[in-house]
């Protein structure tokens, strides 16, 4: 089959999802997705602020209010256990949060009958949180928080090198240096005022989306909606902010020591920002590199040279640049040098020479995969809404996530090498090498 006509019957295809959008009068947008097959509703509400919108001194303010909204409004003044406990008595699952460089999301999975509480609720903590708020449930969501970061960073084998990976790539003023979770500094230097700012400016009906997938009645999801969405008042959008990226020029190294039984390679870069035609084909390039066990990476370090134990690589998709990493943890009896030199070698065979058609095939067929599951999830990161609330504020078009597949499809070898040659280039590496700080185990990583 020519790519000619794939391309063809792939556009004649019914789309993969069937939505509607529609934006109120006080710029919350609204996304509709009706799937019959369960009896269950999602709802996912993304509000567009993360790391990138702080300010300098305010680290860690998005994440913070990923944990105060959950303890209590105006109209529901309890803690955590009140707010999900509602919904958990209502039959919920998918209960949770998450916060990013660019988005922080809410989300929640109800049986079909049970949507108006989820919205009702979400309204609530837009429209009401800051009646709720008080120095008490700052202090105490605070001190979470701060735990939080010494158990998830502080003292995660290798987290210290994770963060300073970031921060060798986008150094400051670059809004994504240091960690999203904030600094201990920041976060205790919070007062009361600084906080709700924060709020009123970013947690507006015009700074968000708002996603409903899954089994309801169209006519009745917009009429919940406009109940409780839309009489919140017309606030401005925030400002975008002002950020530029520069690219890393000249191969960046250091070497670190912490608490871990096994040296470990990182080699970072920046990668085209999240969904622009750019990525699609990085996105390519890192299945054949580090697509599991058939990846030319995991082949070339566990498999034909033993050098290490695991090999992975991660992009996290963001606004201005996606961190990309490598990341080896080598075998005992071997250097980090070691791998770093046939990594070094994997990269530069596929600079100089271009994928086969059937690795490329491969690799384009296991992000569609990926692709189908995410879409096959009702609720929750990574699922159907999340990529929907994800096309939104990237493209600027949930209906976007039609065109995914043809994307991928559409990247060719040729792009693959010429994006290995430009975004994973020698000099525009930061090498990070994480050995154990416990002599003992230094010298058995190395014997």
């Amino acid at each position: 089959m020519t790519a000619l006509l794939a391309s063809l019957l792939l556009a004649a295809a019914p789309p993969l999802v069937q939505l509607e959008t529609y934006t109120l009068p006080n710029g919350l947008t609204v996304v509709l997705s009706q799937d019959r097959r369960l009896p269950i509703v999602g709802v996912n509400l993304w509000y567009h602020v993360g790391g990138a919108n702080e300010a300098p001194g305010r680290s860690g303010f998005a994440h913070l209010f990923e944990h105060l909204m959950f303890q209590g409004s105006k109209h529901r003044p309890g803690n955590e256990q009140d707010f999900a406990g509602l919904l958990e008595a209502a039959g919920s699952s998918d209960l949770n949060a998450s916060t990013w460089n660019d988005r922080t999301n809410y989300f929640e999975t109800l049986p079909s009958n049970r949507l108006e509480l989820a919205l009702w609720l979400e309204s609530e903590r837009m429209a009401f949180l800051l009646d709720g708020l008080d120095k008490t449930k700052l202090d105490t969501q605070r001190d979470v928080v701060r735990n939080e970061r010494r158990q998830s960073v502080e003292n995660t084998p290798y987290g210290k090198a994770e963060i300073r990976l970031v921060e060798l790539l986008f150094p400051k003023p670059h809004p994504y240096f240091g960690a999203v979770i904030g600094s201990h500094e920041d976060l205790q230097a919070a007062t009361l005022e600084d906080v709700k700012s924060f709020f009123r400016t970013f947690y507006a009906p015009a700074n968000a989306s708002l996603v409903i997938a899954g089994d309801f009645d169209p006519a009745e999801a917009r009429a919940l909606v406009e109940k409780y969405f839309g009489p919140i008042p017309r606030a401005p959008k925030p400002p975008v902010p002002a950020v530029k990226t520069l690219p890393v020029t000249r191969q960046l190294r250091e070497t670190l020591t912490d608490d871990v039984q096994l040296s470990r390679l990182f080699v970072g870069v920046i990668a085209p920002p999240a969904w622009t035609d750019e990525e699609f084909a990085y996105d390519v390039v890192q299945e054949i590199l580090a697509g599991g066990k058939t990846g030319r990476l995991y082949r070339a370090l566990v498999f034909d040279r033993e050098l290490a134990q695991e090999v992975d690589m991660a992009t996290d998709k963001s606004t201005f640049g996606s961190t990309s990493e490598i990341r080896v943890t080598v075998k005992p009896g071997h250097l980090p040098a070691e791998a770093e030199a046939v990594l070094n070698a994997e990269l530069e065979r596929l600079a100089n020479t271009p994928p086969s058609d059937a690795e490329l095939k491969r690799a384009q067929r296991n992000l569609e995969a990926r692709l189908y599951r995410g879409l096959e999830r009702l609720n929750g990161n990574g699922s159907r809404a999340d990529l929907l609330n994800a096309m939104q504020m990237w493209r600027g078009d949930p209906g976007f996530v039609n065109q995914l597949v043809g994307r991928y499809r559409g990247v060719t070898a040729k792009q693959v090498q010429e994006t290995v040659r430009r975004v994973l280039a020698h000099d525009a590496r930061v090498v990070l090498i994480v050995n154990p700080a416990n002599p003992a185990a230094r010298t058995a990583s190395a014997r």
